[in-house]
């Protein structure tokens, strides 16, 4: 199982860990004191920069769907990142993803999809080659999205849980940058969704770990939680193989492991 830089907190501990700064930080103004809680219990006593224009995270000012909220994080072209975080200050687990980027990566930028729990920060913190941390931030006015039904029947949910798609550019040339997709089919449960028909709560069931290669190089590994939205998705930029193939292995909670491999031709692949 992959392990990620920032020591993994369980679920429980730390939504008791937050619940109390919650009460008290509930004004945006009182949004830096939560930051500064959540970089002590990630990146302890390391200094976090501004990033300026190196990096930048776009998400819309208000969500349409407090549990889809499309995350874009650009990083400039000349800056190569070791890690990136994710973080939904105000979600109960705060910390969405770690990516960690190889050798295949083209490139530090990454979209993806997260729940929104309340009007909140989020940032981004990139790790450079030297053990930098850069810091953006975006605020996003949305509430409700990690106890938000899930959006697809359950019964279908899991008929296609694990199915991976991967999206690929027309063109491939070996060698130069291109943009992928993948798309993993998954609840991703957050454990705070309550089941109407049962009258109880829905275990916690999601993706924790995805690895992604291009020609049996690493392009990234990703550790997420339950802040990734349902059907997790990820748009990143790596370097084709002539010949070669794009592999994605993930697992889930529960132990599940899923596969696609695919070759370096363009077109949709996958189901």
């Amino acid at each position: 199982m992959m392990q990620s830089p920032q020591k993994r907190i369980p679920l429980m501990g730390l939504l008791i860990a937050l619940s109390m700064p919650a009460l008290a930080v509930t004004d945006t103004g009182d949004d830096a004191a939560r930051w500064e809680l959540l970089q002590d219990m990630y990146f302890k006593d390391r200094p976090v920069e501004l990033a300026g224009d190196r990096l930048r995270i776009d998400a819309p000012a208000r969500a349409h769907d407090a549990a889809l909220v499309p995350v874009r994080v650009e990083v400039d072209p000349s800056l190569r990142l070791k890690t990136l975080s994710l973080l939904v200050d105000k979600n109960p687990v705060p910390l969405a993803a770690t990516i960690r980027f190889g050798p295949a990566s083209a490139s530090s930028s990454i979209e993806t999809r997260v729940r929104v729990n309340e009007y909140t920060n989020l940032h981004v913190v990139g790790e450079t080659q030297d053990g930098r941390l850069l810091m953006a931030a975006a605020y996003v006015k949305a509430a409700g999205g990690c106890s938000a039904p899930a959006v697809k029947d359950p019964q279908e949910a899991m008929a296609r849980l694990g199915r991976i798609k991967v999206k690929l550019p027309e063109m491939l040339p070996p060698g130069s940058p291109a943009t992928a997709q993948v798309m993993i089919s998954h609840p991703n449960s957050s454990g705070l969704q309550f089941d109407q028909v049962s009258r109880t709560y829905i275990p916690a069931h999601y993706v924790q770990s995805i690895l992604i290669r291009s020609g049996g190089q690493t392009v990234l590994e990703a550790d997420t939680d339950i802040s990734i939205a349902e059907d997790p998705n990820l748009r990143f930029s790596f370097v084709p193989t002539a010949g070669g193939s794009l592999e994605v292995v993930s697992h889930d909670t529960k132990g599940a492991t899923f596969t696609q491999t695919v070759p370096l031709a363009p077109g949709d692949k996958g189901d």
